[in-house]
Parts: structure tokens; sequence; C-alpha cells
């Protein structure tokens, strides 16, 4: 295993989309830059907007949001890990999942999905094997036996699921200092129980032995 040296979040440009499901991977970096004081650039030859944090001495991670659309994502994603020699281990991919209700969040190595910017990515970059970071947004068969899948992702959630995977994202950010202290099985287990496990963890990885995260 290796720190991540990538964290993608997916979604789709634009102001339309801004408050979509489907943008739950944009929420989440947009979260990380701020918290960081950050803001990303657009990069043409990556095809996306890109910012760079250091979670300590020697631990720089990149972070992009392709701006390619959701079904060519892996655009962006090879065009940045080849330029910087990044392994598909060192990359973490954020989305939405549907299988996974508002609020829940998964991590997991590899693996197959139906979701098509880790579709793209996967063709794009040679192999399923980089980390998932999944992001709970629920199932329209959920709400309304029925509905479209596209019309859901494309649709804003509910106050209440909105603030659900908030929550979500923030335990998510939380682990972010034990995938960099390379701690993947601890975050892993962190994030799969119980949010304060989560917070526990992370403060804990976030003592003078392990710097905590900060901006370059």
């Amino acid at each position: 295993m290796a720190a991540p040296r990538l964290i993608v979040g997916l979604g789709n440009p634009g102001a339309e989309h801004e408050s979509d499901r489907h943008n739950a991977g944009f929420w989440l970096v947009d979260r990380l830059l701020a918290n960081q004081n950050l803001s990303a650039r657009r990069e043409a030859r990556f095809f996306g907007d890109v910012a760079r944090l250091s979670f300590g001495p020697g631990v720089d991670c990149w972070v992009l949001k392709p701006q390619t659309y959701m079904n060519l994502s892996g655009q962006a994603v090879s065009a940045l890990a080849r330029f910087y020699r990044i392994a598909p281990e060192e990359i973490v991919v954020a989305y939405d999942e549907l299988d996974l209700p508002p609020g829940a969040a998964r991590l997991k190595l590899g693996g197959s999905s139906t979701h098509n910017g880790l579709r793209d990515i996967t063709a794009k970059r040679g192999g399923p094997g980089y980390w998932r970071l999944r992001l709970g947004i629920g199932h329209p068969r959920d709400v309304s036996p029925g509905r479209e899948v596209i019309g859901y992702v494309l649709g804003r959630p509910s106050a209440a699921d909105q603030k659900a995977i908030d929550e979500a994202i923030d335990r998510s950010l939380d682990i972010l200092p034990l995938l960099a202290a390379d701690q993947h099985a601890r975050a892993t287990q962190a994030l799969h129980t119980d949010p304060a496990a989560v917070k526990a963890a992370g403060k804990k990885e976030k003592s003078p032995k392990t710097p905590p995260v900060r901006g370059e």
C-alpha cells in the first residue's frame, strides 16, 4: 500500500449541476480545499481543476476535479496520473454511490462498478486498481418506485439527505490523515464503523508525530 498522491472528486461542471446528487465527489473536494483555505486552478493539460495539498514533510497530494463531464472523467485522471507517475493504488476517487443510503461512506480498493465516471477511469487508467471513496446518495427506488436513475442523480437531495451526505463527507475527510500515514486498514475500519471512532482516529494521527494537513 501507499499514501494517496491524488484525490479525485467526480461530478459534472457548470452552475446548473452544483447541487446534483451526482456531484457528491465535487462536494468532498470543495470541502477539503475550503478546510485548508485553498482553491483549485484550471489546468487545460489535465482537463480539470487542480490543487496540491501537503500531509506533512515529503507527503504531497494532488487534488483533481475533472471538467470533462462525468462520462469522460478518465481523461483527466489519466492525464494527471501519467504526468506525475502516480500509480493506481495511490489514487482515491470520491463519487456518489446509489447502493448506499445518504449518510453512509465506504472505502475500498478496486472492484467493478456501473458508475459511468469509474468505468471511464478504469478504461483509461488501465484497470480498476485504485481506491474508491463511495458517498451514499440512496437509490430512486427507495424514494419512488419506477423513478429513472438519471433524473434522480441529476436532481437535488432533500434537506435531510443533504445533511446526511454532508456529515458523511466530513467523516470521510477525517480519515485522510490515516490514509496519508499509509494506514488504509485503520481508515477503512474507522469509516465503516462509528462516526466517533473516525474523529478519534483522525485526531490521533494528527499528533506531533504525524503533522496535520496543510496547504502549500
